[in-house]
C-alpha cells in the first residue's frame, strides 16, 4: 500500500530544519537583538519570536475542554517595514486560528530583513505546541523555519510548508459527523429500537439521519468495532473491515470506496429471457473539512435486466425521447443490447452545519418523511432530484424545509427535446409532546414554471402556510396538500405510528356521506415491535396504508405530486389500500428480512372495455391522469373501483455483511409475486395482465439505497 498510495494523493510528515543564510542576507532583527552581531543574530531572532508566543499565546477554552494535544502551523511573513502578517494558519480548531492571529497581532515592529543592505520581504512558519511548551534556547531542534525571501528567490531554496502538512491515523471521524448516514431500510433497523425508547428527545421520522443524530443514542463505531474481523494484512483489512483509502488530517478527514453491486438471477416465469442481473461499478467518496462542512458523493454505471413485470413497468413509464424506460427509483434508461438497460446515475450532497441546531443541505438524491416502510408524505421510491434542505431542531421540536426540482418527461410537456420544469417545497414540523408522543405536521406545494414564473419565491419562506400563498398566486398555479402524523411509544419495544394526507377534502361532501371524489386523502396506520419475543434484533412491523382514487393528482399533470413519471409520495400512486408484514433480523454481519405484501389497486380501462359506457374511465389509480379528464364518477368514489387488482408479494432475503465500512453486503434474495386484475385488459399506463413471478437473484452490492421491488 505504501507504494500505492503516491499514485492517488500526495501528502507529507512535518520537518522543520534551520534555513542557511547568505553571507548577503541579513534575518530581521528585534529591538533587543541590534546590539549583538549580525552572525548571532539569527539565534536572537529565533528565540525572541518563540519566547513572545510562549508568553503571549493563551490556548482557548473551547480547545482545553476537548483535551486536545497537537500543533499550529503558522505561516507568515515580515514585510519591508518589518511588520508581521499571518498568511495561512494550519490548526484543528478555528479558535486556535483566531488566537494565533491575535498573538501575531501583537508582535512589535522590527527591523526588516536585507539582502545586500536593502529592505526585502521574508516568510518563515512556525510551529507552536498546543498545550503550550516552554521553548528551547535556540540550537535545539528548530521551531521556526526560514520558508522562502521574495525578494530574492534562491533556485536551490524550497517551502517547508508542503512538509508541514500533517497526516494523522484515521479513527472513523464519520461517526462523529454530520455527514448522512445512507437510508436504507435494512441498516436503519439496527438502530431503530435506541432512538423508539420512551423518553428520548430525538425525531425519527425526516430522513436520511446524520450521524450525530443517531451516536446520541447508539455506539455505531462500538457496533463497528465490535463486528471486525481479525486480519493482519493490508489486503484482508480492507476487503473485511475498513475503506478503500482513509485518511485524515489536523482540520480534514476522507474515504474513497468502490461501489458493486453484482446480481444474477432467474426469473421462473419469464418465457423470454434466459436470466436477470444487474452489473453496477462506481465510487463513492465522502468526507468533512473542520467540525462544519461534510460532503459525499457517489455516482454509478449500471446495466441490467430485471423481472418480466418490473421491465414492463419500467417501460411503461418510458419518458419522451426514445429511451425505453426509467428504471423506478434511479432514472432515466438506454437500451443495452436487445433486451436490456443501461442505467447511469449519481447521488450527492454537502451539508454545512454551522451551530448544534441547524444544517443545511444541498443535494442530489432522495428523502423519507415517516417512521414507517412506505411514506404518503416523501417516499424515497422515486429518481433522485436536486434539492436543498434547512433542518433546524431545538428543544422538542425539529422543523425540516425541502426545496426540490423535479422533472416532467412527458411527452405533451416536452419542448424541443428539453422536459418540463416542476418544484416542489416541503415543511414537516416534528414535536415531542411527551416522552411517548410525537406529532407531525405536513405541508407541500408543487408548482411549474407557468409565464416565466420559475423558482417562485413566495414558497421560499420557511414558516409559510403555502394554501394562502397558492391561493394568493391562483389556485391552479400550484398543487397545495396537508399533512399530519404521530407516533405513540406504547413501551421501549412497542411504537404505534401514523399518517394522515390530505390532498382535497370537502366537508359538505362528507357530512352528505355520498362518497364524493373531491374527498382525497390517504392513511398510513402501523406498528413496529423490537426484541420481539424476547428474540434480541428481531424486529417486526406491520403496515396498512390506503390512498383514495384521485389522491396524488391534479387538475393540470404537471403539478401532480410526482417526478420522472414516478410518485413522490407511495409508488402504487392512488385508488388502492396495502397491508405489510415485514421481519427484520441481525446477528453480527448476518441479517434476514422477510416481507408480505396484500394489496388492491383499481387500474384504468383502455379501449375496448367490458362495458362500452366506462370505456377511457378515469378511475383515480393514476396520478398523471388530471383529475377533470375522463373522471368515471363526481360520487360513489370508492378505493378499488376500475380495474381491480388483488396484488400479493412475498419477498425473502438473507445475507452477510462483507465489509461494514462500504456496507458490502452478499445476499440471496426470493420474490414471489402474484398479480390477479378482475378483468385481464391493457390500461392507460401499463399492461394489466394476470401473471404469477417466482424471482431468485445472489449477488454482492454495496448497500447505499433502497432497491423496490413490490410494484
Amino acid at each position: 500500500m505504501k507504494y500505492l498510495l503516491p499514485l492517488f494523493f500526495f501528502f507529507g510528515f512535518g520537518q522543520f530544519v534551520t534555513a542557511q543564510v547568505n553571507s548577503k542576507e541579513q534575518f530581521p532583527v528585534f529591538p533587543d537583538c541590534k546590539v549583538i552581531t549580525a552572525r548571532e543574530q539569527e539565534a536572537c531572532f529565533y528565540n525572541q519570536l518563540q519566547n513572545f508566543v510562549y508568553d503571549n499565546f493563551k490556548v482557548p477554552q473551547p480547545v482545553t475542554d476537548q483535551n486536545f494535544k497537537g500543533n499550529v502551523i503558522a505561516l507568515f511573513e515580515v514585510d519591508t517595514t518589518g511588520t508581521f502578517k499571518v498568511l495561512y494558519v494550519d490548526a484543528a480548531y478555528p479558535e486556535l486560528v483566531d488566537e494565533t492571529k491575535r498573538v501575531f497581532s501583537k508582535l512589535p515592529k522590527v527591523e526588516p530583513s536585507k539582502y545586500a543592505g536593502k529592505p526585502t520581504y521574508s516568510k518563515y512558519s512556525i510551529k507552536i505546541a498546543i498545550p503550550t511548551v516552554k521553548p528551547a534556547v535556540f540550537g535545539a531542534p528548530a521551531i521556526v523555519d526560514q520558508a522562502q525571501k521574495n525578494a530574492t528567490i534562491d533556485p536551490k531554496s524550497e517551502s517547508k510548508e508542503y512538509e508541514s502538512v500533517n497526516y494523522q491515523k484515521f479513527d472513523n471521524p464519520q461517526y462523529k459527523s454530520s455527514l448522512n448516514i445512507p437510508f436504507t431500510h435494512t441498516a436503519y433497523s439496527e438502530f431503530d429500537a435506541s432512538l423508539n425508547q420512551v423518553g428520548t428527545n430525538n425525531h425519527t421520522a425526516s430522513k436520511p439521519y446524520v450521524y450525530t443524530e443517531v451516536t446520541k443514542y447508539q455506539d455505531l463505531e462500538g457496533m463497528y468495532k465490535q463486528n471486525l474481523l481479525k486480519k493482519e494484512s493490508w489486503f484482508g483489512r480492507k476487503l473485511w473491515n475498513e475503506h478503500l483509502i482513509a485518511l485524515k488530517g489536523d482540520i480534514y478527514w476522507f474515504t474513497l470506496d468502490p461501489i458493486f453491486d453484482f446480481r444474477l438471477g432467474k426469473d421462473f416465469s419469464s418465457e423470454t429471457v434466459d436470466n436477470t442481473f444487474v452489473n453496477t461499478r462506481g465510487i463513492n467518496v465522502q468526507g468533512g473539512l473542520g467540525e462544519q462542512l461534510f460532503f459525499t458523493t457517489s455516482i454509478f454505471e449500471s446495466q441490467g435486466r430485471f423481472a418480466d413485470y418490473y421491465n414492463e413497468y419500467a417501460e411503461s413509464i418510458k419518458p419522451s425521447g426514445g429511451n425505453p424506460a426509467i428504471i423506478p427509483g434511479i432514472g432515466i434508461a438506454k437500451r443495452f443490447k436487445e433486451d436490456a438497460y443501461d442505467f447511469p446515475s449519481a447521488d450527492a450532497n454537502l451539508m454545512f452545519a454551522p451551530a448544534k441546531f441547524i444544517n443545511l443541505q444541498l443535494g442530489y438524491g432522495r428523502n423519507f418523511i415517516g417512521d414507517g416502510y412506505r411514506s404518503l408524505f416523501t417516499s424515497d421510491a422515486a429518481s433522485p432530484y436536486p434539492y436543498f434542505k434547512i433542518n433546524t431542531t431545538f428543544w422538542k421540536i425539529k422543523y425540516t424545509n425541502t426545496y426540490m426540482w423535479l422533472k416532467d418527461v412527458r411527452p405533451e410537456v416536452t419542448v424541443d427535446g428539453t422536459y418540463a420544469s416542476k418544484y416542489m417545497a416541503n415543511h414537516y414540523l416534528s414535536w415531542n409532546v411527551s416522552k411517548r408522543v410525537n406529532i407531525g405536521f405536513f405541508e407541500s406545494v408543487v408548482w411549474t414554471d407557468t409565464n416565466g414564473r420559475g423558482f417562485d419565491m413566495s414558497f421560499v419562506n420557511p414558516i409559510i402556510f403555502f394554501r394562502s400563498v397558492e391561493f394568493s398566486s391562483s389556485s391552479k398555479s400550484g398543487n397545495a396538500t396537508l399533512g399530519f402524523a404521530s407516533k405513540y411509544k406504547w413501551n421501549s419495544k412497542v411504537n404505534l405510528y401514523g399518517q394522515f394526507f390530505l390532498d382535497e377534502f370537502s366537508l359538505d361532501d362528507m357530512k352528505t356521506g355520498n362518497q364524493s371524489w373531491k374527498n382525497k386523502f390517504a392513511y398510513q396506520l402501523g406498528a413496529k415491535y423490537y426484541d420481539a419475543f424476547k428474540v434480541k434484533n428481531l424486529m417486526l412491523q406491520s403496515e396498512f396504508n390506503l390512498v383514495r382514487p384521485y389522491t396524488y393528482s391534479h387538475s393540470s399533470a404537471i403539478t401532480n405530486y410526482g417526478h420522472n413519471n414516478q410518485s413522490m409520495a407511495h409508488l402504487w400512486g392512488a385508488n388502492f389500500y396495502e397491508l405489510a408484514l415485514i421481519g427484520r433480523y441481525y446477528k453480527g454481519r448476518w441479517f434476514a428480512n422477510t416481507k408480505l405484501t396484500y394489496g388492491v389497486k383499481g387500474f384504468d380501462f383502455e379501449k375496448p372495455a367490458p362495458d362500452a359506457e366506462i370505456a377511457n374511465s378515469n378511475y383515480g389509480g393514476d396520478i398523471y391522469r388530471e383529475y377533470d379528464q375522463d373522471r368515471y364518477a363526481d360520487t360513489g368514489v370508492k378505493v378499488g373501483q376500475g380495474n381491480k387488482t388483488n396484488i400479493l408479494i412475498a419477498d425473502l432475503q438473507g445475507g452477510y455483511v462483507v465489509n461494514p465500512a462500504m456496507n458490502l453486503k452478499i445476499f440471496g434474495n426470493l420474490i414471489y409475486r402474484n398479480f390477479d386484475p378482475t378483468a385481464e385488459v391493457n390500461s392507460e399506463t401499463l399492461k394489466i395482465t394476470r401473471r404469477s413471478t417466482t424471482w431468485f437473484s445472489i449477488g454482492l452490492r454495496s448497500d447505499l439505497f433502497n432497491w423496490y421491488y413490490d410494484f
